[in-house]
């Protein structure tokens, strides 16, 4: 492709409203243009690197065995109404009607309409299992669309969708796919991490991400040092500690404090002089309207995403003044677990509390010295706080580290869900109707784009891998009015057009300090430039973009050099 032919506006200045580099260099370097908030349109240069993770996800996912399919992006409410997830979804889900007034979404996801398909489609254990995929754009109207591509509320995905006869084989179909992804996101020259994590949503047994380490990610990860183990921080378990009663002749006296106006764990450890971690907080929920109370130290924080999974509540949300009021007598700041007027449940890190500040249930009061047993009784503890450096590996003991993450992938073992609510069945080998076991599958496939960026770039621009690059080498003619250096350089472009690279042709007549610029703001990974003195002697110079590296190499093995050094990146990255 020659320059002067492509549609590719790039730019110097920083767009004043793009907060990360992914964002900023997409923008510069002529990738994308912002429609609209959260959503974007593919320059040229943009879309030949989405073809080109499309590309490695085909490959991947037909070699796994997936079949690949194209599914309406609108779909009826009947869908989502049968499977129960039309009120649930929330406001992500873009609702409209058409001109009957029948009610159709935009789909964020095709868990229905992949189902669908399948239930009317397959009829006995003979045709399973089967792994359906697509590649297709997205949805989901994101209260706060930010990052460019990085979280759009219109985006690219790869979506695939496993069923299978039984637990058995659902577990190898998982398995096939998350090894697919492990090669994809490698091809991608990617350093990542797959974790464990919550089901949200897509609801499910058990799933994990694939999350791309660096800096500017907005998840935050935990994983081991001395083992595999590594969770998103949501999913992050904390171990149940030995329980180690307190003696009776240890448990002082119950005493209670006048507290005025003091109502939160800082304001009350400063007034009564105890550390936080010698207070329990109080803190009540509703719970699909019901009200339950929860414990947790005073300086630890409850994971919403555990208190909900545990109890398998389909809402939670703080309880009100007025519930807070009915469970407990008092207004908010001064809830305890004693006496309380409604269900209680208990986080692991009071479970070995001794002599500890609750609230009252009273208005300007606490309670000091209160024991479990004695005071409170507990009926259940539950890992529902929010994993903290200082903790240890719920699998090994060892020490967990954290790291920021961007969420590229995420496998799911979605059970039978959809399959139930669905009634996707089939006949078993003895003649019985059995539920098909689901699996679904996604990548975000603008999201690998960004986060490649985000990955690898320096002060100059992006840093493609060989694998994602829009172009593999641009040839840079010093002066397009030197007849002879265009001659050498067009030459050069032909022949390596020739060896099947994929190659940019800078003819512009431009400086050659500005098509320099340009080349490392694109992120290509080499560049041959043809200048007066080099080509004087028979030579090019060819400058690796991700070291800086410069080597001169005689003008008639260019075009060889550049294609056994693509092969050999290639190779790198498949191996």
């Amino acid at each position: 492709m020659r320059y002067s032919e492509m549609l590719l506006p790039t730019t110097r200045e920083v767009p004043s409203d793009a907060e990360i580099a992914s964002h900023q260099l997409m923008l510069r370097a002529g990738m994308i243009r912002k429609l609209a908030g959260g959503v974007y349109s593919y320059l040229p240069l943009g879309y030949r690197t989405i073809r080109k993770i499309e590309n490695i996800i085909r490959e991947e996912m037909d070699r796994a065995g997936a079949q690949e399919i194209f599914m309406p992006a609108v779909q009826p409410a009947e869908l989502w109404q049968e499977s129960g997830r039309w009120d649930k979804y929330g406001k992500e889900l873009l609702r409209f009607r058409d001109r009957h007034n029948r009610d159709y979404c935009f789909g964020p996801t095709h868990e229905e309409v992949v189902t669908d398909i399948v239930r009317n489609e397959i009829q006995t254990y003979r045709q399973l299992p089967k792994n359906l995929y697509q590649i297709q754009t997205k949805f989901r109207d994101e209260i706060r669309p930010r990052f460019g591509v990085m979280r759009s509320r219109e985006f690219i995905m790869k979506d695939a969708y496993s069923f299978d006869v039984d637990e058995e084989a659902a577990e190898k179909s998982y398995n096939v796919m998350f090894e697919a992804y492990e090669r994809i996101f490698r091809r991608c020259g990617m350093i990542f991490r797959a974790v464990e994590a919550d089901t949200g949503a897509i609801g499910g047994s058990y799933s994990h991400e694939f999350l791309v380490t660096a800096d500017s990610g907005e998840d935050a990860m935990v994983y081991c040092q001395s083992c595999n183990y590594a969770a998103n921080l949501e999913k992050a378990e904390v171990a149940a500690p030995e329980e180690n009663p307190i003696p009776e002749q240890d448990m002082l006296p119950v005493e209670e404090v006048h507290t005025p106006d003091v109502r939160t764990i800082e304001e009350v450890s400063a007034f009564i002089g105890v550390s936080p971690t010698k207070i329990v907080k109080t803190l009540i929920f509703n719970v699909d309207g019901k009200t339950v109370a929860v414990l947790v130290r005073g300086d630890e924080d409850i994971n919403e995403t555990k208190l909900k999974n545990y109890l398998g509540a389909g809402s939670l949300e703080m309880a009100t003044d007025d519930e807070i009021m009915k469970v407990t007598g008092s207004p908010r700041g001064f809830a305890g677990p004693r006496g309380i007027r409604c269900s209680l449940i208990a986080d692991y890190s009071i479970m070995n509390m001794r002599n500890f500040v609750v609230g009252a249930n009273r208005e300007d009061y606490h309670v000091k010295n209160c024991n479990l047993g004695r005071d409170v009784a507990i009926p259940a503890y539950a890992d529902l706080r929010t994993v903290r450096k200082g903790d240890r590996c719920p699998r090994c003991r060892g020490e967990i580290s954290f790291a920021r993450g961007i969420e590229v992938g995420h496998v799911f073992k979605l059970g039978t869900k959809y399959s139930t609510a669905m009634n996707a069945s089939f006949l078993d080998r003895d003649g019985k109707e059995k539920l098909m076991i689901m699996g679904c599958y996604g990548i975000g496939v603008s999201r690998i784009a960004a986060a490649a960026i985000e990955q690898s770039h320096d002060d100059d621009g992006i840093v493609w891998p060989m694998s994602l690059a829009p172009f593999q080498v641009i040839i840079t003619a010093v002066n397009m009015g030197d007849g002879e250096l265009s001659k050498a350089a067009e030459n050069i472009y032909n022949e390596l057009i020739t060896e099947g690279v994929e190659a940019l042709f800078d003819d512009r007549d431009e400086r050659a300090g500005v098509k320099f610029k340009d080349a490392d703001l694109l992120g290509i990974p080499l560049r041959i430039t043809v200048g007066a003195k080099r080509l004087a002697e028979g030579n090019v110079e060819v400058r690796f973009r991700k070291t800086g590296e410069v080597r001169v190499i005689p003008l008639s093995e260019a075009a060889g050099f550049i294609r056994s050094t693509v092969d050999e990146e290639t190779r790198k990255i498949m191996a």
